[in-house]
């Protein structure tokens, strides 16, 4: 099996598995007055100086949660409850159900936020609440985040950050650009699935979305999943070698053209790791079972859409029409290598020519 699909979930790390084992050897609840319960908030407490020290932030400022669709709804919820809502027309679905009225800021042709039309929106909806991911789960589409955020800082709006799949793989400083706050979930960078986090500008204060015990300083009920927060921490920061992943994705990509497939979002700035490949008038289901019966584990569109595979609302606020419902995504694991190149070349070429002859001789 060649596994091909990190944007829904990188393999884990080896320090995360680690760091996730000694907690749970561990034992113990963080809140506990206890040895046992202290050890245990020594992890947690650890694991937050950490993710802190990495965002650019405070300990206090990081809120540890199931995940980036809770942090997304928390940071919606509590700092989007007296404003107006604009959202990216390329947003992921946690945002886009979240905040189901929101405004949609349009983008360009190339995925990008469309900049003139965001600054309108905000002369329209002063005070907004602006989201905005970091990098496009589908195609790896950039947005140019500082300038959106100097826009945001002029209307006097706050800007939400969604960096799930930016992090560890272009680490920016989100909260020293000007954004408010900006979620990250551990297993998009090699931490176990179950964690996540929002990290806050200080002093902006925030509204639990789940009520309970006071963990979290009262921000986030529920006793937090140690084992999967101690991972996420491990992994946080981890060896990347984004230049030879770069590579090895645009290797992919000039042989899946001479294929005759599509790149789509190629000439925007993109995650180097992810490859938005559609073969015009041929399925994306078609594709992925080709593939998958030669043992290339690949995807369309947002794993979260697991089970249906529809036209993708990403490529279709980018105009791409048709191929919204013909496009697969690539996206390279941190341990990729030149083997997985070889063997997706190989899977890829024979299946792309006989979806396409198909195509022909039915047209």
């Amino acid at each position: 099996m060649i596994y091909l699909d990190a944007n829904a979930t990188e393999p884990l790390r080896p320090q995360a598995r680690a760091a996730a084992l000694a907690a749970m050897e561990t034992g113990g609840n963080p809140a506990s007055v206890h040895q046992a319960g202290r050890a245990a908030r020594k992890i947690l407490e650890e694991a937050r100086e950490r993710v802190a020290s990495f965002c650019a932030a405070r300990p206090a400022d990081v809120i540890f949660c199931a995940g980036a669709t809770e942090a997304n709804a928390l940071a919606l919820h509590a700092l989007g409850h007296d404003r107006p809502i604009l959202i990216g027309a390329t947003e992921h679905d946690a945002i886009r159900a979240a905040a189901p009225h929101a405004e949609i800021i349009p983008v360009q042709p190339d995925g990008q936020v469309d900049l003139a039309a965001l600054k309108s929106l905000l002369v329209a909806h002063p005070g907004a609440l602006v989201c905005l991911m970091a990098a496009n789960n589908e195609t790896g589409v950039l947005h140019d985040i500082a300038a959106a955020a100097t826009l945001c800082a002029e209307a006097g709006a706050l800007l939400h950050v969604d960096a799930v799949q930016a992090i560890g793989r272009c680490n920016q400083d989100w909260l020293a650009l000007g954004a408010a706050s900006l979620a990250l979930s551990g297993h998009k960078f090699g931490g176990p699935p179950g964690a996540g986090a929002l990290v806050v500008r200080e002093n902006l204060e925030i509204r639990a979305l789940i009520k309970g015990g006071g963990q979290e300083l009262g921000r986030r009920g529920g006793t937090p999943a140690l084992p999967a927060i101690a991972g996420l921490a491990a992994a946080l920061g981890a060896p990347y070698d984004a230049a030879q992943i770069a590579g090895w994705r645009d290797e992919i990509e000039q042989a899946a053209l001479a294929a005759g497939a599509v790149a789509i979002g190629a000439g925007a700035p993109r995650l180097p790791n992810t490859i938005c490949l559609a073969l015009p008038g041929v399925r994306a289901e078609t594709q992925l079972i080709g593939l998958d019966m030669a043992g290339i584990c690949v995807s369309a569109g947002s794993a979260c859409s697991s089970g249906k595979v529809t036209a993708s609302h990403v490529l279709l606020a980018m105009g791409q029409g048709d191929l919204a419902g013909q496009a697969i995504r690539v996206s390279l694991p941190w341990n990729a290598d030149v083997e997985m190149v070889r063997a997706f070349q190989a899977a890829y070429e024979p299946m792309a020519r006989r979806a396409l002859r198909k195509t022909v001789q039915s047209a």
